[in-house]
C-alpha cells in the first residue's frame, strides 16, 4: 500500500517551520476523579510529536476522549489529564487549546493539545466544512490514530481529503507494514486463529480467512459451534446452533482449497461457570449433557501448538478458552507460547489477546501488537480502512 510517510517527510527537512496537523488516538481511561488509568496509548503517540518537534515544526495534536455530544463541553469529556501527561512524558508545558476550529496560534518547536476533536459539531458525520476547517488550519496532516482508522470522521478523513499534504505517522504506517505483511504478502503456511464468544460477530472474518489461510484455528464459543457443526455434542456449552450451516461452510471452503479447520479432540469442561468450578478433561465425543467446555485439552493444544511452531506467518484475534479463570487458562497458555516460539511472523489485535499476552508476558515474542480492536477486525474481514483509502489516494496525487 503507498502512502506518503511523516517520517520520511520530517528527515527531509519538508517539515521546519511547517504547521503539523497530527490526528493521534489519546483515548484513555479515566477513573471517577479524573486520573488516566493506563497510558500506553499517550506514550505512543510521543514518537511522532517528537520527530514533528525534532523537524522544526509547529505542532497541533488532536483526539477524541470518550462519546461526548457534539457543541455540548462537559469537564469529564476534557483532554486537560492528557495534556498533563503528555507534558510530563515530554519534559515541556503542553497547553490545552479549546474553540481550536477558526484559528490555532503555535510557533515552530511548540506543540499545543487540541479539546476533544468530538465536541465539534460535524466531526462524526465528517461534514465538509468543518473539515475544510480543520484543513486549512495546517500545512501537512499526519494521521497517527489507527484505532480510529476504520471511521471516516472529519478528523480523521475529511481533513486528510482537503489539507496540502496527507500522511501516515509511525504509528499507522507501522500497522500499514504489519498487515500487507501478514495478509498481502504473507510467509506461508498463514495461520489464523479467532476466538471469542459468538461466530456471528466474526463470521464475515471466518470467511474471508477462509479464503486466505492455510489453517483457521477457531477458539471459544466459536468453536463450539464449530464442534456441533462437526457433529460433537456441547452440552449446555456457549454455542449458536443457527449457525451451524455457516460453520460447515467455512470447513469446506477451506477443505476444497487443501486447507484445515482444526476441531479440537479434547475439551476442558466445568458444570458452572466459575472459577473455582472443578475441571474434567474429556476426549471431544464424551461431553455430557449438563458441562460447559469452557477450553480445549491438553491433546488439542499440543496439536495446535505444533501448527503454530511450524508456521510462517500467525494471525492472531482471541484467546481459546476462558483464559481468565486458571483451570481454564492452559489452552491459552500453550498457544500464546507456542506463538511467542515459532520463528513465524505474527500479528496480535483485540483486547482480550492483548490481556493474553499481558498474562503470560510474551509483548516481546510477538512481530506486532496491533492498537485498534475494531479497525484489526475489519482489516481481518476484507476491508479496505477509510484512512488508507484516502492516504494512499492522496500519495497517488
Amino acid at each position: 500500500m503507498n502512502v506518503l510517510r511523516f517520517s520520511d517527510i520530517a528527515a527531509s527537512g519538508r517539515a521546519r517551520g511547517q504547521r503539523v496537523f497530527i490526528r493521534a488516538d489519546l483515548n484513555v481511561p479515566l477513573s471517577d476523579d479524573g486520573q488516566i488509568t493506563e497510558d500506553t496509548r499517550v506514550r505512543a503517540s510521543v514518537p511522532c510529536i517528537r520527530m514533528a518537534l525534532d523537524a522544526g515544526a509547529a505542532v497541533m495534536v488532536t483526539s477524541h476522549l470518550g462519546r461526548p455530544t457534539e457543541g455540548e463541553f462537559k469537564p469529564e469529556d476534557s483532554l486537560a489529564p492528557v495534556a498533563k501527561r503528555l507534558g510530563e512524558l515530554l519534559g515541556r508545558e503542553v497547553p490545552l487549546v479549546s474553540n481550536w476550529v477558526d484559528g490555532v496560534d503555535v510557533q515552530p518547536g511548540q506543540v499545543v493539545l487540541l479539546e476533544n476533536c468530538r465536541l465539534n459539531k460535524g466531526e462524526k458525520k465528517n461534514k465538509e466544512e468543518l473539515a475544510r476547517k480543520m484543513a486549512a488550519l495546517c500545512d501537512i496532516f499526519v494521521h497517527d490514530a489507527f484505532g480510529t482508522a476504520h471511521r471516516a470522521e472529519a478528523s480523521t478523513y475529511g481533513i486528510a481529503e482537503y489539507a496540502k499534504i496527507a500522511c501516515a505517522g509511525p504509528l499507522l504506517a507501522a500497522e500499514i507494514d504489519a498487515i500487507t505483511k501478514a495478509l498481502a504478502n504473507p510467509k506461508r503456511p498463514l495461520v489464523a486463529i479467532v476466538a471469542g464468544s459468538k461466530v456471528s460477530t466474526k463470521l464475515t472474518i471466518l470467511q474471508s480467512l477462509a479464503k486466505n489461510v492455510d489453517g483457521l484455528i477457531v477458539g471459544g464459543g466459536i468453536a463450539n459451534t464449530f464442534l456441533l457443526a462437526a457433529g460433537f455434542p456441547i452440552g449446555k456449552s456457549l454455542a449458536e446452533a443457527d449457525l451451524v450451516g455457516e460453520a460447515k461452510a467455512v470447513i469446506e471452503a477451506m477443505k476444497a482449497r487443501g486447507a484445515e479447520v482444526p476441531i479440537p479432540v479434547d475439551v476442558v469442561t466445568a458444570k458452572a461457570f466459575a472459577a473455582d468450578a472443578p475441571a474434567t478433561v474429556k476426549d471431544a465425543a464424551d461431553v455430557a449433557a449438563d458441562d460447559l467446555i469452557l477450553d480445549i485439552g491438553p491433546k488439542t493444544a499440543a496439536l495446535l501448538a505444533d501448527k503454530l511452531k511450524a508456521a510462517g506467518t500467525i494471525v492472531w484475534n482471541g484467546p481459546v478458552g476462558v483464559f481468565e479463570f486458571d483451570a481454564f487458562s492452559h489452552g491459552t497458555e500453550t498457544v500464546a507460547r507456542a506463538i511467542a516460539e515459532s520463528p513465524a511472523f505474527s500479528i496480535a489485535g483485540g483486547g482480550d489477546t492483548l490481556a493474553a499476552i499481558a498474562k503470560y508476558g510474551i509483548e516481546k515474542d510477538i512481530g506486532y501488537i496491533s492498537t485498534g480492536g475494531g479497525a484489526f477486525l475489519e482489516v481481518l474481514e476484507g476491508k479496505t480502512l477509510p484512512a488508507f483509502e484516502i492516504l494512499s489516494r492522496r500519495a497517488a496525487g
